[in-house]
Formats: C-alpha cells, sequence, structure tokens
C-alpha cells in the first residue's frame, strides 16, 4: 500500500490504519448503554414512521430520506457510544526483534528480476532489501534491539545477512522458529520476521512451534521471496519408493512429477541404480491441472544396498533444474523370510500356494497340514523338532515366524492362549497374518468372540459351518487400490495388469464376509451372480505393530489350473509370490536401527534411533548399544547410543556427515551377559538439496505462519510496511495508550456527506 494512502487515512482516522488492525476497541458511553440503545431505537422508528405517512411524497423519495436520516441517527448514536481504541506498542530500543533469513539452496535461484545490481536470484534480492546500511534495517534498528538469523535444517545467530549464502539443502521452519525463540528465550521479544520461499521439507512439527510462540503472543511477520509460478518447469516433487525389499522381487517405484510449459512435447523419466539406467517412462502433460502421477516397475536388484535416482529430462530455458532429479537409497535383503502356512484338512490350496513359491529363494513356506486327528503333515521343516507337535504352543516358537497364513481351520483346533497368540503375533511381534476363505474358517470356523476376530480386517458373525452347502461363484477384480497396489500387479504396466485381471477365471467362496471395518482397505472386491459387486476378496489393515488380511475365496488354484488358463501362464504364481512377499516386507526383527532422514546433505544431523526387544518382543530399557558408522571413504565413527526416556526400549544419538557418498550403520545391543544382536542400515549424504524440489513461492504456507501467530504476510516489495507493523505487539516490553475514535476528521466529514447529500437530493426532486 502506497506511503500516501497511509498519510491520507492517518489524518482521516486520526491514527494509522496499522493500529486498528492491532488495537482493542472499547467504549465509554456519555448515558448507561440500554437508556442510549432506547433512545436510538425511538429515534429511528420515529423517523421510520414519520417518513410512512408523508403521502405528498413518492415512495421512492420516502426511502431515500429515511435511509439517509436514518444513517444520521445511527452515526450521532455511535458517537455518544465515545468509543475508543486501546493500542499497545513496543517501547523504543527496550524489544528484541529477530530477522531470520532463509540459507538454502532455494534461495540462490535467479528468479528475481527486481533484484539490484546483477545479481537476480533470491539471495539477492534479499541482501538488497535487508542491507545493514538499508533504510528498512534502519529503522528496525532505531525501534528495536535487533538480532539476525540465518537457518536451514537450524537456525544460527548472523551478524549480517552478507554471512548468507544459502547453502544449506533443507528447509525446517519448525525447527528454525523454534531454535530463535529459545535462543532469546528471557528477552523480551516483540516479534520474528521471516524472509523466506517457504520451502518446509524440515522433520519438525510446524504446528507445536507456531503454538509455542501463540501462547508467548509473539507475531511472526512472514516476507516472501521468489516467483509462485515458474511458467517452464520439469519437477520431480515426490518419490515413494520401498526403504527396503526381498532379493528377487520387483520394486514399483511411484513419483509426482509437474510438467509445466511443455509445449506439448513428451518428457522421459528415467529411474537408476547405482549409475545404470533400469526403467524408462514417457511422460505427457496431463488435459488439466500439471501434475502426473506415474508408477514405474524396477527389474528385481542383488542384495545389498543401492542408490536409486529419478530423472526427468530437462527443458530449454527451464529457470530451475535441481528439482529434476530425486535420489534415494534402497536395502535388498536376500532372506529367506519365514512363512507358516496351517492347513485343517487336505486340500488343493495348500499344495498349490507352496508349489506357486517354491522357487523364491527370499521366502521359505513352512507347511503344517492336519492329516488326522493330533496328526500332521510337515512340510519345509529345518529340523526334525520343528512343529513337532503342531501348531506352536509358546510365543517363542511362533514369533520366530514372520507371516502366518491360515486355512480352513477351525477356531476349537486352538486352545485359548494359542488364540491369544495369534492375536499377539499381529500386534506385539508386528507379524503379519492372512486369513483364507474355508468351510472351517472366519464365522464358519467359530473365530467369532475370539481374540483373532479383533484382529481382522472385516467383523465375524457367529455362524454354523458350511459342511456341505453350496458356493458363491465370485469374479474377481482389483479396486482403484488394489490397481496400484505391488503385491496385485499381475503385468509390465498398471493397463496391462488391469487387463490379465479381466480376463481371470472366476472362483468360490463358502464363507459371509461380514463389513469392511473403519481403517481397512479392500484390494480385491467380488461381483457374483446375483448382481452383488462389491465383495470384499482381499482386505488387510494395520493392528498393532502388525497387519492383518482376509483372503476370502477357497480356491484361487483354479487361476492355474482352470481350462481358460494356459499351461505355461505364470500368473497363479506370480499372485501368491507377489502377496507373501508383502506379508514379510515391513515385518519388524527384534532389534533394527534407523536414521533419520534417509538423505542428508553434509554438514545436517541426522538422528540414529535403535529398537531394541527380546526375541519376545518386550521392549529393553537397560541394554548398551553401539553404533559404528562407515563413510564412503571408509573411514568408522563408533557412537553409543543413549536409551530415550519417553520410548521403551528406543536408544538415540545424533551424527553428522561430513562427506557425500553412502554410509553404512552397523549397530549392536547387548544386555548383560546375553548374546549381543545385530542390525545395520544406510544412509545417503549428497548435496542436492531436498528444499529445492517444490521451488516456487509457498505464499500459503507463509501466510498461514503469519495469521496463527498474529503478523502479517508482505511480498519482498512490501518488506518495508513491517517496520511500522512490527511496533504494534503485544509481546516483550509494551505501553499502551487509550484514543478516542468518535472525535475522527473522518466522523465529522461523514456526518457532513449525509446531511449535504440530503440537501442536494431534495433541491433535485424539487423538495426544498
Amino acid at each position: 500500500m502506497p506511503s500516501w494512502f497511509d498519510s491520507i487515512a492517518t489524518w482521516l482516522f486520526k491514527y494509522s490504519p496499522r493500529a486498528f488492525a492491532r488495537g482493542e476497541f472499547v467504549t465509554a458511553p456519555v448515558v448507561p448503554v440500554l437508556a442510549l440503545m432506547v433512545v436510538g431505537a425511538l429515534l429511528l422508528l420515529l423517523v421510520l414512521v414519520l417518513h410512512a405517512r408523508l403521502r405528498t411524497l413518492r415512495p421512492a423519495d420516502r426511502v431515500v430520506l429515511a435511509v439517509v436520516r436514518s444513517a444520521v441517527v445511527l452515526l450521532v448514536l455511535a458517537c455518544l457510544f465515545r468509543p475508543g481504541l486501546v493500542i499497545a506498542s513496543a517501547v523504543p530500543q527496550r524489544n528484541v526483534l529477530a530477522v531470520v533469513y532463509d540459507d538454502t539452496r532455494s534461495m540462490r535461484i535467479r528468479d528475481s528480476e527486481g533484484a539490484a545490481g546483477a545479481d537476480s536470484t533470491r539471495l539477492g534480492a534479499v541482501r538488497a532489501t535487508f542491507s545493514d546500511s538499508g533504510a528498512l534495517l534502519r529503522t528496525l534498528s532505531e525501534r528495536f534491539a535487533v538480532r539476525r538469523f540465518g537457518f536451514a535444517g537450524a537456525a544460527a545467530p548472523v551478524r549480517g545477512v552478507s554471512e548468507v549464502d544459502g547453502r544449506g539443502t533443507r528447509s525446517d521452519l519448525a525447527q528454525a522458529l523454534t531454535d530463535v525463540r529459545e535462543d532469546l528465550n528471557g528477552m523480551p521479544l516483540a516479534g520474528i520476521v521471516l524472509v523466506s520461499d517457504g520451502a518446509d521439507n524440515g522433520s519438525g512439527a510446524l504446528d507445536d512451534a507456531l503454538l509455542a510462540l501463540r501462547a508467548q503472543r509473539v507475531p511472526v511477520y512472514t516476507v516472501g521471496v521468489g516467483r509462485e509460478r515458474f511458467e517452464r518447469d520439469v519437477a520431480v516433487e515426490r518419490v515413494q519408493a520401498p526403504r527396503r525389499s526381498l532379493a528377487g522381487a520387483t520394486i514399483l517405484v511411484e513419483a509426482d512429477v509437474r510438467l509445466r510449459g511443455t509445449d506439448k512435447n513428451d518428457v522421459t523419466l528415467t529411474v537408476e541404480a547405482d549409475g545404470r539406467v533400469v526403467a524408462t517412462e514417457t511422460l505427457r502433460a496431463p488435459a488439466r491441472g500439471d501434475l502426473v502421477t506415474t508408477r514405474v516397475r524396477i527389474p528385481p536388484l542383488a542384495a545389498g544396498v543401492h542408490r536409486l535416482a529419478v530423472r526427468a529430462r530437462p527443458l530449454s530455458g527451464e529457470i530451475v533444474t535441481e528439482n529434476n532429479e530425486w535420489q534415494t537409497s534402497l536395502e535388498v535383503r536376500s532372506g529367506p523370510d519365514r512363512v507358516l502356512y496351517l492347513e485343517g484338512e487336505p486340500r488343493p490350496e495348500f499344495a498349490f500356494l507352496r508349489r506357486a513359491v517354491s522357487a523364491d529363494s527370499a521366502v521359505e513356506v513352512v507347511g503344517l497340514m492336519r492329516s488326522a486327528e493330533r496328526k500332521f503333515l510337515r512340510l519345509g521343516v529345518r529340523d526334525s523338532l520343528e512343529l513337532m507337535s503342531g501348531f506352536p504352543a509358546t510365543r517363542e516358537e511362533l514369533f520366530r515366524y514372520r507371516a502366518l497364513v491360515l486355512g480352513s481351520v477351525e477356531a476349537g483346533f486352538f486352545t485359548v492362549e494359542q488364540l491369544r497368540m495369534l492375536a499377539d503375533f499381529v500386534s506385539v511381534r508386528g507379524g503379519s497374518l492372512l486369513v483364507l476363505g474355508g468351510r472351517a474358517s472366519l464365522s464358519e470356523g467359530g473365530f467369532a468372540g475370539t481374540p483373532v476376530a479383533d484382529v481382522l480386517p472385516l467383523t465375524l458373525t457367529r455362524a454354523e459351518p458350511n459342511a456341505e452347502g453350496p458356493a458363491i461363484t465370485v469374479r474377481v477384480r482389483p479396486t482403484r487400490s488394489g490397481d496400484v497396489h505391488p503385491a496385485l500387479q499381475l503385468g509390465p504396466s498398471i493397463d496391462a495388469s488391469r487387463q490379465r485381471w479381466d480376463s481371470m477365471p472366476a472362483l468360490t467362496m463358502v464363507n459371509q464376509l461380514g463389513a469392511v471395518r473403519a481403517g481397512a482397505t479392500v484390494l480385491l472386491a467380488g461381483r457374483t451372480d446375483d448382481g452383488r459387486s462389491d465383495v470384499p476378496v482381499l482386505a488387510w489393515q494395520r493392528y498393532g505393530r502388525g497387519m492383518s488380511a482376509v483372503f476370502g475365496v477357497q480356491d484361487s488354484w483354479l487361476w492355474k489350473m482352470d481350462s481358460s488358463v494356459e499351461v505355461d501362464d505364470r500368473t497363479h504364481e506370480t499372485f501368491w509370490r507377489q502377496v507373501l512377499r508383502w506379508l514379510v516386507d515391513d515385518v519388524p526383527s527384534p532389534f533394527e536401527i534407523t536414521a533419520t532422514p534417509a538423505r542428508v546433505a553434509p554438514g545436517e544431523p541426522i538422528m540414529l534411533r535403535a529398537q531394541v526387544n527380546t526375541p519376545l518382543f518386550a521392549e529393553v530399557n537397560d541394554a548398551t548399544v553401539n553404533a559404528t558408522v562407515t563413510g564412503p571413504d571408509g573411514r568408522s565413527e563408533t557412537l553409543p547410543l543413549e536409551w530415550a526416556l519417553r520410548d521403551d526400549g528406543s536408544y538415540t544419538a545424533r551424527f553428522t556427515p561430513r562427506d557425500t557418498g553412502r554410509y553404512t550403520i552397523d549397530a549392536e545391543a547387548g544386555r548383560g551377559r546375553d548374546s549381543l544382536q545385530y542390525a545395520t542400515t544406510s544412509l545417503l549424504v549428497d548435496d542436492r538439496g531436498a528444499d529445492v524440489a517444490q521451488a516456487e513461492l509457498r505464499t500459503a504456507l507463509l501466510q498461514r505462519i503469519a495469521e496463527e501467530t498474529g503478523g502479517r504476510y508482505y511480498p519482498l516489495s512490501d518488506a518495508a510496511r513491517v517496520a511500522d507493523d512490527a511496533v504494534y505487539t503485544n509481546a516483550g516490553v509494551t505501553v499502551r495508550e487509550a484514543r478516542d475514535l468518535w472525535d475522527m476528521p473522518a466522523v465529522f466529514l461523514t456526518l457532513a456527506l449525509l446531511l449535504g447529500f440530503e440537501w442536494g437530493y431534495r433541491r433535485w426532486r424539487g423538495l426544498a
């Protein structure tokens, strides 16, 4: 807003418009409020009645004159209330004002045409506006004790904006605001001026940081830098890829790519593993919007740690090319992960499921089938003692497996303790439980009301076993969630997978499948012969540490043996191999270590967090945990991890990498004389910067920060207004001043205009 407008507004209203925005309105009526309201109502009623009875005037004239005279009465009545404004303003040189500069790589983008001199970067524009010799800093320094900070992952004091060089690779607004507030704790902090492009990709909780500032009544004045929209830009904004995978598995990578100004030309997206191109996708700008979501299938990778890079080819004339690439790290483990499959009766499903995954070296299915009373067929056991007495009777024996598959076996087969163990296998151990359809499973198997029923994603009702009843034919198709789920991809592309599902033969089911629980997801739905098309064939949900799923059909082996299926068709094998891999993928081990975030730049701290449990997955709080970090140059550093008091079994330490490349983290945990446990993870360190993934000015976020703390948002071109607005604050050392509003020039002018309008209207209409 121009300064001449502020001058005129101040003269009319006696006070600055900013004072109205910051002040508190009060009244001091000359007589009791009730009396004023009664008199005002009587006067308005009198005006309306008198004008309604003036039959000598036209209706339009009566309305105009009644409205004008009513406005005069209301204005005089408002003055009799004697309104005032109580303004709290900072005492000069008694308060601290923090000026916080964004010090990340996105500030080096050249999109600030108005920058002074030859430097057209965002940082150059900030230096020109907030230079120590500039008018804005001089004005702020006259009114406040100015403290300057630069921030990327964290905030640190600087002597001036000239020390900000834009080399940080991660913007953490929450951490920056928290650091400034804590650094100035105990000082009279009048406000914070945050100068940034709004990029926020830190791990801090922004809501918590804003809540703390609002509790201390510290306003944040945000200054936006950069363009809100690039006309030509290709940006890989988000990549969703698994951090861990089993060897031999096809990996599905989902990427959100923004395509703007491509002139309807195709853009090539490539995925590289350790510098080698493993997948390519051609993208075209959508008809509506500019964001394209694509899913790329990566062929199986060898066991070990791999560096994945998703790259989009730049456009000619593109301002920002740093956001055309996204890198991450992927750990591929060799396995094998063990799955226990229990069947209560001989049926083809048992043989065909085990045969489908027999060639998969990463998944080992241990089969246990009841052949007669107290007699079992054991397949895939490692020694003669494993499962010798049938289904595991202790948690220690059961928790060795990563997933359980229950076939057609009734609840009465298990003891009460074993039913509790099944529930704990999911919630406590973090394993996966898959229940198949069958004449003695689910509701028909009497599981309703047992601990297992609470775990499943479908509700169970008490039902009689369907021993001889007819089976229902159902044609299975993926839902919208199932279309993109990695476990259900039956072709080289999403479209090819859908076509294959459309040609799959029908299956049968004998169970009454209940309603889907809140929070559960249906991946496969069935259409029956009677027209019902919403039968939840495959549904899953998270439960405690683990997950549970229900596959409600009884004869998936028809996908292999139906007459319409080719002899060499591998769809059945592909389906079960992918489903079982999905079940074991995210199952935790008793001892694990993670590095957060998984991708950082040199000099950025990371958090090492280890979770230590016993083999029965009870948290251990008295362990000794050490991590050995090996850098890309081969040098190692051993760090002790301390117990995090708030989380049982959790141990943490901070580590700051100095060089780019891949770091390997090997951890060991011991407890007294107990044997040691080992875990490993990896960390990718590069200097490309996560803050440029979304490099456009994020005005909405900066406006939200300002609004929630009582501040205001300004474009960089209007940053000079901060000096006047920051004076009106309730934080720090302030002085409160009460000022009258009823005798403002604007009130007299408004009254004169109303009376003048009435006289002019009467003259124009010949009524004077």
